[in-house]
């Protein structure tokens, strides 16, 4: 695992302890549909049927959904048994999380 997604990890357990993120599928699309989360993170091994789901639900919504990780890993980010959706209430989390998950590990070559 690359330190980018290490820290990912380790920003959902904060977050978590913080009182800023909703695990379950039925909570967090209530937090979706009420504008409470500000990104939604969806284990890889997540059903079809909620992949579509969220996916429809979160571009309605326009809410950032990114697709991370497994559900044990998920689970085990945050001290909890497996999970697989999770919503980020909290703008500052959000965005470290996001920039976690996204940024490319590589460094380009300049000339």
């Amino acid at each position: 695992m690359t330190k980018q997604r290490h820290k990912a990890l380790s920003l959902l357990g904060m977050a978590m302890r913080a009182g800023k993120l909703i695990t379950g599928d039925e909570t967090v699309l209530k937090a979706v549909r009420q504008g409470k989360a500000l990104l939604v993170i969806m284990a890889g091994d997540a059903s079809e049927n909620t992949r579509k789901k969220f996916q429809d639900k979160c571009g309605t919504y326009s809410v950032k959904l990114i697709e991370a990780f497994d559900r044990v890993t998920l689970g085990e980010a945050i001290g909890k048994s497996e999970r697989v959706l999770m919503a980020v209430t909290d703008a500052g989390f959000s965005k470290s999380i996001t920039q976690s998950l996204t940024q490319p590990t590589e460094v380009e070559y300049i000339d």
